[in-house]
């Protein structure tokens, strides 16, 4: 009887430090994907960082919007903005925000409802932009809600040139989510207006 719980103690003792053996490797799996996920694998890192604009909005285009070569691009957040901007290589010299019957720039939006925010269609005027060569009326291309136009461009509307995906931002507008669903099948993505435009 005494041989018998020997060997059963054996056993038992051989079973714990299997299973101690089964938890450390376990728990040494755990954390090298967990440092996987933390600290990522710096030859698969790309040369540059993505800038916040990369991050944090998807882009898409409006091509030839109500006249050939009269590409806009809007930027859609996740939280349901867009933000509209417009680039020409001729060097934008003036932006004038009175267009239609009343001038964008005088708009005033307050509180969380966006009280005063003047709704617009896609094809309503949002600004007037002088360059070099030629004069272009932006428009909306989003049906939605106008909440605020860019004040700075009136007096730098070089910002326009130079960082139009930044500072140099139209308007941010609101679409309702069944308008922006409507429009998005019209509009193409980055990498469809590259492939378009034969531009990298």
């Amino acid at each position: 009887m005494s041989t018998i719980n020997k060997d059963q103690i054996i056993n038992e003792s051989n079973c714990s430090e299997t299973k101690l053996l089964d938890e450390t490797e376990q728990e040494e799996e755990e954390e090298e994907d967990l440092q996987k996920l933390l600290v990522p694998d710096v030859q698969n890192l790309p040369l540059t960082p993505p800038s916040a604009v990369e991050s944090n909005f998807a882009t898409f285009f409006a091509l030839d919007f109500m006249k050939p070569a009269h590409d806009q691009y809007v930027y859609r957040h996740a939280n349901g903005y867009n933000i509209h901007c417009f680039e020409d290589e001729g060097g934008i010299t003036a932006v004038d925000f009175n267009v239609g019957k009343s001038d964008r720039s005088e708009m005033k939006v307050t509180g969380k409802r966006k009280k005063n925010a003047q709704h617009f269609e896609s094809n309503t005027a949002l600004c007037k932009i002088s360059t070099q060569n030629d004069t272009y009326i932006v428009r909306c291309c989003v049906k939605g809600s106008l909440l605020e136009v860019n004040q700075q461009l009136i007096k730098q509307p070089e910002l326009l040139n130079v960082s139009a995906d930044r500072e140099g931002y139209i308007a941010i507008i609101m679409p309702k989510p069944a308008d922006w669903l409507k429009i998005k099948a019209s509009l193409v993505s980055l990498q469809e207006y590259k492939k378009l435009r034969e531009v990298s």
